[in-house]
């Protein structure tokens, strides 16, 4: 049974790690030895064809590699979606080992057991954090094109800007075959796994914010990217809170409240961040709240993700 207040459902704690074979990246260096994660989406169906009968599955799984594998609830999905959250974590071998098992169990579901998957062409839709999806970019777009050309994956970064309110995620999508889709998860969680804000976010909640109906209010396209928000709910008063990392938050604020005066006055947002050491549950980010109408709250948050940005991409 799922909890109805715990943030996520996972199965019991994995039992002691075995030993697995070594067929890391030449770059992965150092970080087989520290734990690391990954979170990509899986639809509510094929939960249940992850979790098994009983648990049976996943229990199976983690046995087999030694990672932690939990799901979000059945009804705390990615916004803008109907599917779940997938989370595994461990040593960076272990995590790979469990995703591949969880994606040939999810491409078995789908293709009859005669068929042939050479040329079956899935999505792996991968959560990361927003401020981390510069390293995966690199400069001048240097690094994608690499993990491109060494994996033979299509990969794509959802924009930042694309109408979820309140929603510091981004979907890195990866098409091809499944060996390739696996060459492109190695090279992209060797490169997060660099990254401290990234392993930091490790923690952070399942659920996004609910209540303030922001989600609900974006037209949704065949590709999943926000529209634009009906007229008739722009004077609306709604509050969102989002994570700002809290080395950032200078840069929001600007020398005097300079920053965060000019964003107020332009988006007509009000905008208040916590205090220090007020940090948004299981991470490192302060508080950062943005209250008013919906098209000024995502103005608000535009201006402050573009300040972050322009910091994270030194």
């Amino acid at each position: 049974m799922e909890s109805p207040d715990s943030s996520y459902i996972s199965s019991p704690e994995a039992p002691p790690k075995r030993s697995v074979p070594n067929n890391k990246a030449p770059n992965s260096g150092d970080m087989e030895k520290s734990i690391t994660y990954i979170k990509f989406l899986v639809s509510n169906a094929a939960a249940g064809s992850v979790i098994g009968k009983g648990g049976s599955t996943i229990n199976d799984f983690q046995s087999q590699t030694g990672a932690r594998i939990q799901l979000s609830r059945n009804h705390e999905f990615f916004p803008g979606t109907s599917d779940r959250i997938i989370m595994i974590s461990g040593k960076a071998d272990e995590v790979l080992k469990a995703t591949d098992l969880i994606l040939n169990k999810l491409l078995s579901e789908i293709l009859p057991e005669d068929s042939d998957d050479s040329d079956f062409r899935a999505k792996v839709r991968l959560v990361v954090p927003n401020s981390c999806c510069g390293a995966i970019i690199g400069k001048g777009g240097a690094t994608i094109k690499s993990f491109i050309e060494e994996s033979q994956a299509g990969i794509k970064i959802s924009p930042q800007d694309n109408g979820y309110l309140g929603l510091s995620d981004r979907l890195v999508t990866l098409t091809g075959s499944p060996d390739e889709q696996m060459r492109a998860i190695d090279l992209i969680l060797s490169k997060l796994s660099e990254d401290s804000h990234y392993l930091q976010s490790m923690n952070a909640p399942f659920s996004y914010p609910v209540g303030t109906g922001a989600y609900n209010a974006v037209n949704y396209g065949p590709n999943g990217v926000g529209g634009k928000f009906p007229n008739n709910k722009d004077d609306r008063s709604n509050s969102v809170t989002i994570g700002v990392a809290d080395e950032h938050i200078g840069v929001v604020l600007g020398r005097g409240g300079r920053n965060i005066t000019e964003i107020s006055q332009v988006s007509g947002a009000r905008i208040k961040i916590s205090d220090r050491g007020d940090f948004m549950s299981g991470t490192s980010d302060r508080k950062v709240t943005i209250t008013g109408s919906q098209r000024a709250i995502r103005a608000a948050e535009a201006m402050i993700m573009q300040k972050v940005a322009s910091i994270s991409e030194r």
